[in-house]
């Protein structure tokens, strides 16, 4: 999958349009929205790799495959002689001591997870399809695990070593950016106006209260610090953003019409 073609921008673009890119198709695909699922995740991890600085430059540079030392010969041609002479370049120095060293087996698999699991962390136990058998492999879920994040697994079977592909499912409230976590909350214009308060249920399972002000904007961003998705391999989290979206009550007194009609005097004059 080519992660540029994906957002539909070029090898050079900047942070800027890769992030303007991304919010444009994510809204477009979301399944929310009726989107395709895959297509989203798709989007997502072509996200997370070219928001990365890190992993950008290793997505534009990747570690080339085969000889990396002047004078070795082409991957193509070392594959044809190797298996003609048991393994490794037959013009190698080295080659006596290489065979001494059989390569690794490496089993490679992608599952998907909920962002509960990737909040939480825990167990995952995987069934491993190898040519002789179907193994069952329990595996640990680090905690805040980002979509299309890798983990390799050493002496998984026989001392071979699997390298597992995480995709993590969208979520129908949180949408996750980065380490933070973005929903919506539908709110009267009234309570908008007058201020209000109301519980939220975290990620995480907490509730909390949340206090509006009186004369509050729409679409104002709320944010309660730290109630977001744990920071990989640290003791950090990031915020939980609420997104006021607000609705014209059904049913509204004519006292109340009568004094936004004054208030509208007021400030016409």
């Amino acid at each position: 999958m080519d992660h540029y073609n994906t957002l539909g921008v070029a090898k050079n673009a900047t942070p800027d349009e890769i992030k303007k890119s991304y919010r444009k198709l994510a809204s477009q695909h979301h399944p929310d929205k009726g989107g395709d699922k895959a297509k989203f995740q798709d989007i997502q991890a072509a996200y997370d790799t070219l928001s990365s600085p890190e992993k950008r430059q290793q997505y534009d540079n990747p570690m080339p495959q085969g000889f990396h030392h002047q004078g070795g010969m082409p991957q193509g041609f070392e594959h044809i002689f190797g298996q003609m002479f048991g393994g490794g370049n037959p013009f190698d120095p080295f080659n006596q001591r290489r065979q001494q060293q059989p390569q690794q087996q490496v089993f490679r698999t992608t599952i998907n997870i909920s962002l509960e699991q990737a909040y939480h962390g825990g167990e995952q136990l995987l069934k491993l399809q190898t040519p002789t058998n179907v193994h069952a492999v329990t595996i640990q879920v680090p905690k805040g695990i980002q979509n299309g994040n890798q983990m390799r697994i050493d002496n998984v079977l026989d001392g071979a070593s699997l390298v597992v592909d995480f995709r993590i499912e969208p979520h129908l409230k949180y949408d996750r950016q980065g380490n933070d976590l973005v929903c919506n909350h539908s709110i009267s214009v009234l309570d908008l106006i007058i201020g209000t308060s109301f519980e939220f249920t975290t990620l995480s399972g907490k509730t909390l209260e949340v206090t509006v002000k009186p004369r509050t904007q729409p679409y104002i961003q709320l944010k309660l610090a730290g109630q977001g998705m744990p920071i990989y391999n640290t003791n950090g989290y990031g915020d939980q953003i609420i997104l006021l979206k607000p609705f014209i009550p059904d049913t509204i007194d004519e006292e109340v019409i009568n004094s936004i009609n004054q208030q509208k005097l007021k400030e016409s004059k």
